[in-house]
């Protein structure tokens, strides 16, 4: 069944952990892998800040290896274009990643990317792996096992777990991703739910063009094809595959199973 192979969803050219893909029979069987990846390619580079659940006591810059708890100005821009440009001993740069006075980082085995953006009362748990140019913004919760790419947006009070975010995946408001994985240029619109476990049964199964396919996940949110976007307030409902392109309308409650490349999901 290629289509429902991860090429048929994703376009993994320039998401540095591709390989998480590599070998996938069903583009859902990455989720069995996030652990394992984690694990082989986690490279942590919180270590030294010593500041662990609890809230970070002041504004501090990761930069070639080095943290700076002053010495530095932070001078703006857009995290998720342009990157914020930080001046540190003279030297201007925008690859220099910002975890802002009250985030909260839980535990060591965390890797945030160059010109990343933490801002205050964000918490983080490992394993997870925050991309390049990546902003996680003010009460958002990453509980670990998620590899979010490069200039996405973990947003206000949106929840995360065991989730893969490929480059340019926004999910900015009062979302919950769990069990997922959102393609490159995703939008979550404010509200949306990616409901990950099933009311009843054993593992959460896919009908896709008249054949119902066994995951073998208990927990299962949904994958989104490149370029999806979410309605406010819409839930996928666990086991729900959406083809590149589609578009859900707000409010809806999206029945679990395939849905063709391109879909208009209206309810």
């Amino acid at each position: 069944m290629d289509f429902l192979m991860p090429d048929a969803f994703f376009d993994p050219t320039s998401f540095v952990h591709r390989d998480i893909f590599v070998g996938c029979k069903y583009v859902w069987d990455a989720l069995h892998r996030i652990s394992g990846y984690l694990r082989d390619h986690l490279r942590p580079n919180v270590a030294d800040l010593n500041c662990f659940m609890r809230p970070l006591p002041k504004t501090v810059i990761l930069w070639r290896g080095n943290i700076f708890d002053s010495g530095f100005e932070i001078l703006g821009g857009d995290v998720t274009k342009e990157g914020i440009s930080v001046r540190i001993s003279g030297e201007e740069t925008s690859e220099a990643s910002i975890l802002f006075e009250g985030s909260v980082l839980w535990d060591k085995a965390i890797f945030i990317g160059p010109g990343a953006v933490i801002e205050p009362g964000a918490l983080i748990k490992g394993p997870s792996i925050i991309g390049s140019q990546t902003e996680v913004r003010q009460g958002a919760y990453v509980r670990g096992n998620c590899i979010v790419g490069a200039r996405c947006i973990v947003g206000h009070t949106t929840e995360m777990k065991s989730s893969v975010m490929l480059d340019g995946a926004k999910a900015g408001h009062f979302a919950y991703i769990g069990d997922s994985i959102m393609g490159n240029e995703t939008n979550l619109g404010a509200g949306t739910k990616l409901a990950n476990l099933k009311i009843r049964g054993p593992s959460v199964q896919v009908l896709a063009r008249g054949a119902l396919i066994d995951t073998e996940l208990r927990k299962f949110g949904a994958i989104l094809g490149d370029r999806v976007e979410t309605g406010c307030n819409s839930v996928t409902n666990p086991g729900t595959v959406l083809g590149k392109g589609c578009l859900v309308f707000p409010l809806v409650s999206v029945r679990a199973g395939y849905y063709e490349p391109g879909s208009v999901i209206r309810g």
